[in-house]
């Protein structure tokens, strides 16, 4: 269940920044500046679309999958775990390259982007924790 809650959170600052990147919200609070720097960068988009729809959707997809194995038939599944496990990894490298982009090349480092990469890499390591257990006996 924490992945599913984690998930949710992740869902919430993904939707936050793409409503700023998509101009509904006026100025993130950031402190910084760095957000901003960040935001209007030309790394901010992917196939046209603001990077944080994107986590936003990542985060949901993990979201419905972590609640998918945790109710019903499909609670305890080690297919589900693999799936969890998988799309979180995929989600640790697409983060790690965003991070390098922000250090390396924007020389600016967003709290919201550093806060995204964290939820991330404990997505990852508690569905890889989680895949690991043993299977439970009915």
């Amino acid at each position: 269940m924490t992945i599913a809650v984690l998930s949710l959170v992740g869902v919430f600052l993904a939707t936050y920044l793409t409503l700023y990147k998509l101009g509904y919200v006026e100025a993130l609070a950031c402190g910084t500046g760095s957000c901003e720097v960040v935001q209007a960068s030309r790394w901010s988009r992917l196939w046209g679309q603001p990077v944080a729809i994107w986590g936003a959707g990542f985060y949901l997809a993990m979201f419905v999958l972590s609640l998918a194995g945790s109710l019903g038939r499909l609670a305890g599944s080690r297919l589900v775990g693999i799936g969890l496990a998988l799309m979180s990894a995929c989600g640790v490298l697409f983060s790690g390259w965003l991070t390098f982009v922000e250090i390396a090349w924007l020389h600016a480092i967003c709290r919201y982007c550093v806060t995204s990469a964290g939820l991330t890499v404990a997505l990852f390591v508690l569905s890889i924790v989680d895949l690991r257990k043993p299977a439970e006996a009915d």
